[in-house]
């Protein structure tokens, strides 16, 4: 089953199949609040292989589309093999629930969660193949 995505314009997009869907989180890092201008951010992580643009390639960074300015990925050396969509540009999010809190020792103090997912003070660990 294939999953799609768009930027705010729509010029960038992307699918990938949701078996390669490796994990899903909201990130509470400093640099994924800066790239997002939000006190948190939904990643969707898919392995590398299993995804494809669809659209217009990103421009700036190669995660912002050059467009709208919409932020729609991130690939790291940290995690080879992998790329993390922002989960709000997905077209149906409603199947891709986080799984966890990630860098929760970032979070903003102001931010108070009543929810029930794990809480990670660094990166969670991934699944591997």
């Amino acid at each position: 089953m294939s999953t799609h995505g768009h930027c705010l314009c729509g010029a960038v997009r992307f699918s990938f199949d949701a078996a390669g869907a490796l994990r899903r989180g909201h990130c509470h890092c400093e640099s994924c609040r800066r790239a997002t201008s939000s006190p948190f951010t939904t990643w969707l992580s898919v392995r590398s292989s299993a995804w494809r643009w669809t659209g217009d390639e990103p421009g700036i960074y190669r995660s912002f589309c050059s467009t709208c300015g919409s932020p729609s990925a991130c690939a790291s050396i940290h995690r080879p093999g992998q790329t993390d969509f922002v989960a709000a540009s997905l077209q149906d999010a409603s199947d891709s629930a986080p799984e966890a809190h990630v860098h929760f020792a970032e979070k903003l103090p102001w931010i108070h969660l009543s929810d029930d997912l794990p809480r990670h003070s660094g990166a969670s660990r991934i699944k591997s193949d």
